[in-house]
This record gives C-alpha cells, structure tokens and sequence, in this order.
C-alpha cells in the first residue's frame, strides 16, 4: 500500500513536471523549427575560442612549447633642453626564442604619429558644430600641425647599413640572412625627434612649459622599439593609431640618460650611478628613506626645488640606469621637481614608493600621492603576486595619466592658492592607483593592448576598484566621514547608463580600441565591473580571488590572450562561465529582469477543472486517482474559505499520505506551508544572471533569495518559482541591491511601484 501511493505521487509529479519543461523549452524549440543554428546563451564558447595547441592549453596556463622573443637594448640618450629634442643610439639584441625561421624584423616607431603629415590626424570623420571653443578653432582649422616624428640617422650592424622600410608608425628591418630558431641577431639604430607639449599638442609623454620658462619632461615612446613575435598574431605590426596602446617582448635595458646638470630625473630600472647624481643630503635621505616604513621621506624638498628653477645650469650630467625583464623603458627629468621615497616591505625584499613633482602640485601631491602608491602595491599584490620590481614611482604631468614599467605619470593640480575640490583630490589618487597599478596589467602580465585594449584597462581598472576601496579603509582621514571611497568604475549600477544606451554606438568588449565609439566604457569600465560583479555575485570571493590569482601568477612575464584568461578563471574554479563570456564581452546585450505576475495557490483534495484535464490529456481516469489539486486565487475553482487555511484540512488526502509514507520523526520536520505563490519573472534584457530576489511577508520580515543562472538556461525570456510559505506575501523585489546592472529597475517590483513622468520630476524641482 504504501509502495503503491509513493509510486504514482512520484507519476504525477513527473507529470506535471514534465508539462512545464515543455512550456519552458518552447522558445528555443521554435528557434529550431525556424532553421537557426544554437542560440542557447549557455552553449559553449568552442566556436569563439581558439582551439588549444602545444603553445596554450585548454586549461588557459601556457603549453610545454610556449615560447616568447626577447629583445635587449643599450642606449645612450641625450634631452636638450633648449630645442626640446632628444637624440639616442641604442643597440638591440633580439633574440628568437621561436620555432620559427625569421626572415625580417619589425620595430615601432611610436613617435611617427606626431608627424605633421600623419595619417592619423585624418583617421576620423569630422562635422561643424553650432558652437565651437575658440582653441579648438585655432588649434584645428588655424595652426600647423606639430612637426614630430622619428628621425632615423642609422640601421646598421657593426657599422655597416642595414636595408629598412618605414611604413608610418613600423619600420620593417631586412637581415643579412634569415635568423634561424635559437640564434641572436644585434643591430643599432640612430635617431632623433621634437619633444611634443604634450599641454597643448595632447599626447602620452612631452613636457609641460611654465610661464619662467622651464619645463618639466615625460618622456616614453622615445626609441625605436621591438615589436612582438608570438604564436597568435605572428609579428604583432598592426601600426599605432593612437588608441590602441602597445605590445612589446621583455628584456633587459642599460641606459644613459644626458640632461642639464641641475635636473632631478628617474625612470625604468635601477639607478646605478646614485651617488654620482645625488648630492651628499640627499644621499643621505635616500639611505634614510630604504628605512622609511610609515610615512614618506624628501629626497628633495619644496624650498629646495624652488630655488634650484631659479638657474640654469650649462653643465650636464649622466644618469645611468638598468633594469631587468622589462617590456619596456621611460623616464622624466626636470630643475622644479621635488621628490619623496617610502620603503614598502615585501617577502623578496623592499620597494621604494617614489613621488615627484613641482610646486604646482602642493599641497594635494605631497599629502596623497606616495601613500596611494603604497596602498596600491599592497592591494594588488595581495589580488596578484608579490612586486617584483625595485621601485614604483608616481610623477606629476599635467592632464596626463599614463603607465611604463616602474614609472607614470597622473594628473591632479590644485589650484593655484593650492586649495582643491573633492573631485580633484579623489581624481588624482584614483589615476594614481589606476597607472601604478598598470605595473601589474600589462607590463608583467603582459597582454596585447594594441589589440586587447580591455585586457589591460579593464581588469586594472577592476583591481582599481579594489584597491581604491582599501585605501579608503586604510585612510579613513582621507574620505568622507562613514563613507567608501567613491570609485568612479566599478560599481554595477554605473554602467547601466551605458549598456543600456544608443546600441548604434556600442561595440563588444571584445573589439580593437580603434574601433569603438566609447572607449573609456568599452575598455574601462565595462569590463571592470563586469569582473566586478563576477566576484562579488556569481562566483563569490573566494573562488574568484582563487582564479584571478592563479591567471596572474601562470602569466606573469609572458603574453595572455583573452581565451587564457577567460579559461584560467573556470579551470581554477570549477564555474562553468562561457555564458557570461558571450553575454558581457562578445555582445552588447544588457542585463534587465523583472518580476511579471505573482499568482496565490492553495492545495485541496477536491478535483479541479483545470487538474481533471491535465491528467485526461494524459491517459488517466481523475475520477481512479487520489490526487492534490491545485487552485488559483480568483480561478474558476476558487473558493475564498479556503484560502487561509492549512493544506493538510483542505486535503486530508495528503495528511494520509504522510501517515503512511514518514516516520514520526520524518513528519515532525516537514513543513505545512499555508500559502502557495507562483511568481513569474522575465527578461527582456539578452544577459542572463543569476535571480537575486527579496520576498516581503506582511509580518514584516523579509527574505533574500538567489536562485542560479541556470533558470534562464531552457527559457531566455521567462521563468516561474513557487514560494511555499506560512506568511502572505507582500513585496517582490528584484536585484534589490543593484548587484547585476540591471538597466532599467521600473520593472523589478511587485507590486509594481508607480513611476513618475518627466513632468512630475520637473515640477518637484521648480517646487523645490
């Protein structure tokens, strides 16, 4: 007897079950029956990822045959601060690690985009405006453009020329003889060119002019560089547009730098001639900031900076610097700089937290920016690995915010009583945190930016977040009373705006810098707080710490594509994640779910209209069948007496079924649930992300509840839960606390709360 009951309980429920899976699946069926091909947002991503091979394994850790080229320079470099050119030689020895025979090289000429004659000064359409800035007249339609550009005065291997073809910002180098896999292959390269204002000409290294007449140099993008040669593009030579940033091999650099003897300058590497440079004192304060823990030390104060831009020195001098496994070199020297160091104690040894700046700077620069230095080597080395590097140092340029190995520069200028706003204080230990942070993505995990710009920009700028939330943490003086830092990306509910705009003018995350229309939000911030949202909703702290580690730490000084990171991150954490690929970085779709309908249930023994019918379409006789009927509040069965009462009184045939199926104790723990809710939800955004509910009851209490993003998975468009419960439901709330960058939250209510119209916002303001 009681085998028999438990069997066909068991039957209906499959039943029942299985008629719903029908409804749910009829969506994708009718895709089928229309001739698509998969359209499932939960298929896997073998048709969008590169097939894995010998050089990157399906897990995303680099193959038994990886390989990387890499390219040692020797340079001498010369700033004339009259002109504002600089001149160079350097000497490069590449080396092909590859198992390939190379028939030519390729080299950057970054600066060639600063030529007046630059392709890339027509690369975008342009229009008339109603209203136009008087400098952006002069500077377009009035002024010559900038006279930049490498010189080249030599190619040559010991001393004899080399053929070269220059192609804008690429120059192609013919060898003797083609380099065979293993062999090394050392030439040299003369140059010169005109130091751009990067003020007024805006570009990502140059000087600053000041009204005495002295100028503070950034410089990068300086010297011919060495392309990458790899097993995914070949020889990375896509010519730089100006959006798309770099892609560079390791190596090692021996550099000397020539500039005015009473210039203050740093950069890349290691400084190997201190003493040299560095007057008794502030040797003497160097030494005492390597011990420095708590707080920063001037190498070189404001008093004496401002007395040193008085002069100007005839002489030179030579600072010689050299750096190890660096993809990368770039520096800056200027008479007004001032500058503070910090020791940062770290397991491999200790790394001096570096600040240099003029005047102009003070007192913002002097107070903020060594400590976001050191909060952002704390912060992402606990995300990453431990920084490798000697020093990180943070330099003033005006309206600049870019990143090298071991230096950038970032803006943040107060005014010139020195008084500053929050947004400048906040903006300027933001990019602080944003460039420094760069040391980690791309100069040691080294992506491809001219290509992947995200892969660089986007998951620092998530780390960003991270670390801009601890240095509020840990510099509570620094912030608003009780307040988190206020991050400018990364929260979710910031890039709703976006994602859910104009689709004509959006591009995938997966796109080439140049080719999209927004890039701070297609590079920046959409991918950031799509990794955002990953750690903190989908897969949780812990795993997606775990992952992210484990992708930093496999791909540490090599090349990452976006398939080895996107497979590091499920093979570290057993997340199946190749929906959330497609939907945040191979579309432009966005994230909206609402909740539709909420309908009331209670159970009864009495046979139901709606219930004979489903078990006659069956095959079963309703009137042989020991059944629970469901009825729908205000359906055609309903009966109001019912309502409220407990389920076992309206069908004592489940009671019996209890007695003779449980023991005892197995019925003391069942729940008799007097309320029975259906809730509809839907989804007219294409993303799919896990249902994150709050269900309020009428005696007050509320109950969050997050069902898997697996709901969506045989229905894109909608999905019922049944909520089983003694209390009476009052409230649904969707994504109640805007984890998911849901674009439009007017339908995340039931009941649906009222909307006010453009007109009434307008009149509470003018009452207001």
């Amino acid at each position: 007897m009681k085998k028999l009951k438990y069997s066909f309980f068991a039957v209906l429920l499959l039943v029942g079950a299985g008629a719903f899976a029908q409804e749910q699946e009829q969506p994708q069926e009718k895709e089928k029956q229309m001739g698509h091909t998969n359209v499932n947002k939960f298929r896997q991503l073998y048709d969008e990822f590169a097939t894995p091979n010998q050089y990157r394994t399906a897990s995303g850790a680099p193959g038994p045959a990886y390989y990387q080229n890499e390219a040692d320079y020797e340079m001498k470099i010369e700033l004339n601060d009259d002109n504002q050119t600089i001149s160079g030689y350097e000497t490069i020895t590449y080396k092909n690690n590859s198992p390939d025979r190379l028939e030519y090289l390729w080299v950057q000429l970054d600066q060639n985009i600063r030529k007046k004659d630059s392709p890339a000064l027509e690369k975008d359409g342009s229009g008339m405006s109603p209203v136009i800035q008087p400098g952006s007249v002069v500077s377009t339609y009035m002024k010559e453009p900038f006279d930049g550009g490498f010189n080249i005065t030599e190619v040559s291997k010991d001393g004899k020329p080399l053929k070269h073809t220059i192609n804008f910002t690429m120059m192609r180098v013919d060898m003797p003889q083609p380099l065979e896999p293993g062999e090394e292959f050392e030439f040299s390269i003369g140059w010169n060119f005109n130091i751009v204002e990067h003020t007024v000409d805006r570009a990502r290294s140059g000087y600053e002019s000041f009204p005495d007449g002295n100028k503070n140099y950034i410089i990068a993008q300086f010297f011919p560089r060495m392309c990458v040669y790899n097993d995914v593009e070949g020889w990375q030579n896509y010519q730089f547009w100006g959006n798309g940033e770099f892609a560079l091999p390791f190596g090692d650099y021996e550099v000397e730098i020539t500039v005015p003897a009473d210039h203050l300058l740093d950069g890349t590497g290691e400084l190997v001639n201190r003493k040299d440079v560095y007057s008794k004192e502030e040797m003497s304060r160097w030494e005492q900031a390597m011990k420095s823990y708590d707080k920063p030390v001037f190498i070189r104060t404001q008093a004496e900076a401002e007395q040193i831009e008085k002069g100007r020195s005839t002489k030179k001098k030579t600072w010689r610097l050299e750096a190890e496994n660096v993809r990368d070199f770039a520096f800056t020297s200027s008479r007004k700089y001032i500058m503070d160091a910090q020791a940062v104690k770290f397991p491999q040894g200790d790394v001096m937290a570096i600040s240099i700046y003029p005047k102009e700077g003070n007192p913002l620069w002097e107070e903020y920016s060594t400590k976001a230095v050191v909060q952002t080597l704390k912060s992402y080395s606990r995300m990453t690995f431990d920084y490798p590097y000697p020093k990180a140092i943070s330099v003033h340029g005006q309206n600049q915010g870019m990143e090298y190995p071991m230096i950038c520069w970032n803006y943040g200028r107060p005014n010139e009583d020195g008084t500053y706003s929050d947004r400048t204080k906040y903006g300027m230990i933001s990019v602080i945190i944003h460039e420094v942070g760069h040391n980690f993505f791309p100069m040691i995990v080294n992506s491809d930016e001219r290509q992947w710009g995200w892969m660089d920009e986007g998951i620092n700028t998530f780390v960003q977040y991270v670390a801009e939330q601890d240095f509020g943490e840990n510099y509570p003086e620094a912030i608003a009373p009780n307040a988190k830092y206020p991050s400018r990306r990364g929260e979710p509910s910031q890039i709703t705006g976006y994602m859910g705009g104009d689709q004509n003018f959006i591009a995938p995350i997966m796109s080439n810098p140049e080719n999209v229309y927004q890039l701070g939000n297609n590079a920046y911030g959409k991918p950031a707080t799509a990794l955002n949202i990953l750690r903190e909703t989908v897969m949780g702290r812990d795993l997606f710490d775990y992952s992210f580690k484990t992708y930093a730490q496999r791909w540490m000084f090599k090349h990452p594509t976006p398939e080895d990171f996107f497979r590091t991150m499920e093979d570290a954490s057993a997340v199946d994640l190749d929906w959330y690929w497609r939907g945040w970085f191979y579309s432009t779709e966005f994230v909206d779910i609402g909740v539709e309908d909420v309908k009331s249930y209670y159970l009864t023994a009495e046979p139901t209209a709606a219930g004979k019918e489903l078990l006659s379409r069956y095959g079963y006789d309703p009137s042989s069948i020991d059944a629970v009927y469901v009825v729908e509040e205000d359906g055609e069965d309903y009966d109001p007496a019912m309502k409220d009462k407990d389920m076992l009184e309206n069908a004592p045939n489940l009671k019996e079924f209890m007695m003779d199926n449980f023991t005892p104790e197995e019925r003391a723990k069942l729940k008799t649930p007097k309320h029975f809710y259906a809730v509809k939800f839907n989804k007219p955004g294409g993303i799919p992300m896990p249902l994150i509910v709050e269900y309020s009851y009428a005696d007050g209490t509320k109950e969050k509840v997050t069902y898997p993003v697996q709901v969506w998975r045989k229905n894109d468009a909608e999905v019922t839960k049944v909520l089983a419960t003694n209390k009476e439901l009052v409230g649904v709330v969707v994504d109640p606390d805007q984890e998911t960058a849901d674009v439009d939250v007017s339908n995340n209510n039931w009941p649906r709360e009222a909307q006010e119209s453009e007109f009434d916002n307008f009149k509470e303001e003018v009452e207001d």
